[in-house]
């Protein structure tokens, strides 16, 4: 998201820019990247001096590398550096807001990358994120912390990986480097009115942890489990979503409960 921003720099400084451009500078004294960075914008890239942004207009699309960012519009902010030159603090993407790079896609209306903190937040109707057989959707916001390599989906968040669910009030998704040094989900940790879900069961929890790569979920605090009709109450739970195997344990002392219909009675 760094590169975005000062491919927007870049760009800005030109007097005069063409609709349907195409722009493209070496990222010479960019950190240490050394790729080429490109912005296309179909409406042309403005300098508003007075607001201190560049603004890249119509179907925008900034790329470095492996990363893209598109949206209907891009907007820098930049403010007085120390040493008496500028410097971005802020990135907007505005309407049908996409962010690509190796191993994962996220989804928005709108985005907003803080360059100071490194993390950029997703916010509109359908946001979601997908990561290879994983997707990640939420309600209010999705944000991605760069430095940490962690997504955080707030508001009806919900972890989908082929026929299972799991959600939570807040999820929280860490990601690990894999063999080819691309970003894969490793683990999601949920958070308030957890739910997990499966072709055959469905528990409840207070919080849960969910192994991603292994397919073990944890479920932890007023754990009920229910499969069919037949209904089991804990503290605790854990379940093999890959083969639908589930435990309940006790660990305040008091049993674990279960109530269990007889074959007769669920035919009635």
């Amino acid at each position: 998201m760094k590169r975005l921003a000062s491919a927007l720099i870049l760009l800005a400084t030109a007097i005069t820019i063409p609709h349907s451009i195409f722009a493209q500078a070496l990222t010479e004294g960019l950190g240490s990247s050394n790729v080429p960075l490109e912005i296309n914008a179909d409406e042309g890239i403005e300098w508003r001096r007075d607001l201190k942004q560049y603004v890249a207009s119509g179907n925008a699309r900034a790329a470095q590398g492996e990363l893209e960012v598109f949206g209907n519009q891009l907007i820098a902010h930049y403010r007085e550096g120390v040493d008496g030159g500028t410097e971005i603090y802020r990135v907007d993407a505005v309407g049908d807001v996409k962010i690509v790079s190796p191993g994962e896609t996220a989804y928005g209306d709108n985005g907003v990358y803080d360059i100071d903190k490194q993390v950029m937040v997703l916010t509109g109707q359908n946001l979601r994120m997908v990561s290879g057989a994983d997707t990640i959707t939420a309600r209010d916001s999705l944000e991605y912390w760069e430095e940490k390599q962690i997504a955080v989906a707030r508001g009806n968040a919900v972890a989908i990986r082929e026929d299972k669910r799991v959600r939570g009030n807040m999820l929280t998704a860490f990601f690990v480097r894999d063999a080819e040094n691309k970003l894969e989900l490793d683990r999601i940790d949920a958070l308030g009115d957890v739910r997990v879900a499966t072709k055959t069961e469905y528990a409840t929890g207070d919080k849960g942890i969910y192994y991603v790569k292994k397919e073990l979920a944890n479920l932890i605090g007023n754990v009920k489990v229910t499969q069919g009709e037949n209904q089991m109450n804990g503290d605790e739970a854990q379940f093999n979503l890959a083969t639908g195997v589930s435990k309940l344990v006790s660990t305040s002392g008091e049993p674990v409960r279960g109530l269990i219909l007889p074959s007769s009675k669920k035919k009635k």
